[in-house]
């Protein structure tokens, strides 16, 4: 299964927790800390996914993190924050 590389920001302890993606701009979840912020993450690419295919267009295809961390525009993020692999689309045991 493919996997999105999501980072994480973590503002602090009465903050709550935003998640994006390089691969998908304007893509984001959060929630109240880590773990919430992580099981919305799915739904977030679910919904950007919606807006795509009504717009008659694909999500773009994820790249790996070597990848990402090449990227001028992305290397600083990769590096001050705390980078997750999000599977795309959930395999059917993530659902349950």
């Amino acid at each position: 299964m493919p996997h999105y590389v999501a980072i994480i920001e973590d503002s602090g302890h009465d903050e709550a927790v935003g998640v994006w993606y390089p691969d998908l701009p304007g893509c984001i979840s959060g929630g109240d800390d880590v773990d919430e912020a992580l099981e919305n993450a799915p739904e977030a690419i679910a919904l950007y996914a919606q807006d795509l295919i009504e717009d008659s267009r694909e999500l773009p295809p994820p790249r790996t993190l070597a990848e990402l961390e090449a990227d001028p525009e992305f290397v600083d993020d990769i590096r001050n924050h705390t980078a997750v692999l999000i599977e795309w689309p959930p395999s059917e045991d993530a659902a349950e």
